[in-house]
């Protein structure tokens, strides 16, 4: 007799992300690289909440009203997508936030555009800090929670990217979804797919290894590191898997050296920072497809796997699913950068 799989039990989750997303195929980027592109369009799960951060914050948020916070932290660049979701998902369901962001001048912030706009707009509260403060933000956050909790809050603290075990769960979430998406096409089933993402924390990567295997995908995932390298993510992404299979009693099995797989090499000239070839990239998709990549995550993966396919065609196999993990508002910060290449 036959029996079922087991019906995995996630954690409380808020209904906060416009999902599923749909799955589009690339038709003129597929005929000109000689290999089967689809996008999966993460960057739709809303229109302010646009970006894969939402799916994760549905479960971190769920476990901050549970604990009954009245204010989130969280941190992040200047033009943080995470943080902007963060903020605007606080206000949706009554929290207040409280954002840690980075800037070359503290004393000079950056204009209220794009994303901080956006964060202004929600009455975020927001604390400027150096790149050099920026690394030791666990004792910002210490100090910003004690005194919150001196003023008579209750503070939560959310990590960079929503990325920890809790977070990861948005995209264990989205491979299921996944799965139903691989299923309907031609040959879906049975034949292979690389499932390609940008690793900016970490925790969407963790979350499509674990899905995954859970949900049972014929599908190896890939990521393109946007900062750092690949030893780092290595640990990050190898530290959420395990804490997230050992605090939620996943039951399955899992290698740092066998199931993370980085593309390493195309950081440019560092985070949130691009370079030429990059930009031309995000203008061509732009002008073939009607997509907008962001520079920050999906336009240095996406320049990132198109050079990978350049030098060895088969590499990825021959069908790719590239996840759109949106970023669209910080394009509205770069007008200046992006001018001349129109």
């Amino acid at each position: 007799m036959r029996t079922s799989k087991p019906k995995i039990a996630y954690p409380p989750r808020l209904d906060l992300a416009r999902t599923p997303t749909p799955l589009q195929r690339l038709e003129r980027m597929s005929e000109k690289l000689g290999v089967e592109i689809y996008i999966k369009r993460d960057d739709l799960t809303g229109t302010e909440l646009s970006g894969n951060k939402v799916r994760k914050l549905e479960f971190v948020l769920a476990d901050a009203l549970a604990k009954g916070a009245d204010i989130v932290l969280t941190c992040g660049g200047a033009q943080s997508n995470h943080a902007r979701a963060t903020a605007i998902s606080a206000t949706k369901v009554g929290l207040r936030s409280r954002l840690i962001l980075r800037t070359p001048n503290p004393s000079n912030p950056p204009l209220p555009e794009g994303n901080v706009l956006l964060d202004r707009l929600v009455g975020a509260e927001i604390v400027w800090i150096t790149p050099e403060e920026y690394r030791r933000r666990r004792e910002i956050f210490d100090r910003e929670v004690t005194a919150l909790r001196r003023d008579g809050h209750h503070p939560y603290v959310i990590p960079e990217g929503a990325s920890n075990a809790l977070g990861t769960w948005g995209y264990i979430r989205a491979a299921e979804e996944l799965k139903k998406d691989i299923a309907s096409l031609p040959r879906g089933k049975i034949r292979p797919v690389t499932i390609l993402n940008a690793s900016g924390s970490g925790g969407t990567t963790s979350g499509l290894i674990l899905g995954t295997r859970l949900h049972g995908l014929n599908a190896r995932v890939t990521t393109v590191n946007v900062c750092d390298d690949r030893d780092y993510f290595i640990k990050a992404i190898g530290d959420i898997c395990e804490e997230a299979i050992s605090t939620y009693k996943l039951g399955i099995s899992f290698s740092r050296e066998r199931d993370i797989e980085i593309i390493d090499g195309y950081v440019g000239r560092g985070y949130a920072l691009s370079r030429p070839e990059e930009l031309h990239l995000m203008l061509e998709l732009a002008r073939t497809e009607g997509i907008f990549l962001d520079p920050v995550y999906t336009g240095k993966a996406f320049y990132g796997m198109t050079q990978e396919l350049k030098k060895k065609p088969g590499v990825f196999g021959e069908r790719i699913i590239f996840v759109h993990t949106g970023g669209i508002f910080d394009l509205f910060a770069r007008t200046a950068e992006l001018t001349p290449i129109l």
